[in-house]
């Protein structure tokens, strides 16, 4: 079982491959019970219940549902770069940055379609969380400066991250509007989102 990375809204850190592997269980439960009942009826005590766990242990990591979410955001932030990061791997170095592109809508698609509670939390989006310096499109546009960077052969500079932040903004929008127009994403405006991204990338990456 992997373990958890570490969320900054986590009363206390687990130590001990028990105590991770029960953090896990709590972030999988919360995930399902989100996709069944949504954020305003999430409660702790039925994440408790779901993970079969104390409803002391949920306390221990967490003060309140909204931490919860936080971490389960964050935890989807990790996996969602080392998802990116191994299709960067396997496609190797002569891709360029359309490769990257590619490879950072299509596992955001992926991850929205298939993962429990994405839909509604994935980054932290959906449900309002931490401070203004760390609003969750800002989370993702400085964990691809520090992924894409090497790969794409630039500076991790402040021009990179706008790039990025850009691009991350405008795919985050249109995404957004795929899945308000059919459940699985509208194909034909997620193409849409795709050449648009690539005029600006091609602008400011080329």
């Amino acid at each position: 079982m992997k373990p958890v990375p570490h969320a900054t809204s986590l009363r206390r850190a687990p130590v001990q491959r028990r105590s991770a592997e029960r953090l896990t269980r709590i972030l999988d439960a919360c995930a399902d019970l989100l996709d069944e009942v949504g954020y305003d009826a999430l409660s702790t005590r039925a994440v408790a219940q779901r993970a079969s766990v104390p409803i002391g242990s949920v306390y221990r990591f967490f003060g309140n549902k909204r931490q919860m979410a936080d971490a389960l955001a964050q935890r989807n932030l990790e996996r969602y770069s080392e998802r990116v990061t191994a299709r960067l791997r396997q496609a190797g170095e002569d891709g360029g940055w359309r490769t990257a592109m590619d490879a950072v809508l299509d596992e955001y698609l992926e991850m929205k379609r298939t993962a429990p509670g994405f839909s509604l939390v994935d980054f932290g989006n959906q449900i309002p969380v931490g401070s203004r310096h760390t609003e969750p499109n800002h989370r993702v546009a400085d964990r691809l400066t520090e992924l894409l960077s090497g790969y794409l052969d630039r500076e991790p500079d402040e021009d990179l991250r706008r790039v990025f932040l850009v691009a991350v903004e405008t795919a985050d929008t249109l995404v957004h509007l795929a899945f308000r127009v059919a459940p699985e994403g509208d194909e034909r405006v997620i193409e849409e989102a795709r050449e648009m991204l690539r005029a600006y990338l091609a602008r400011a990456l080329d």
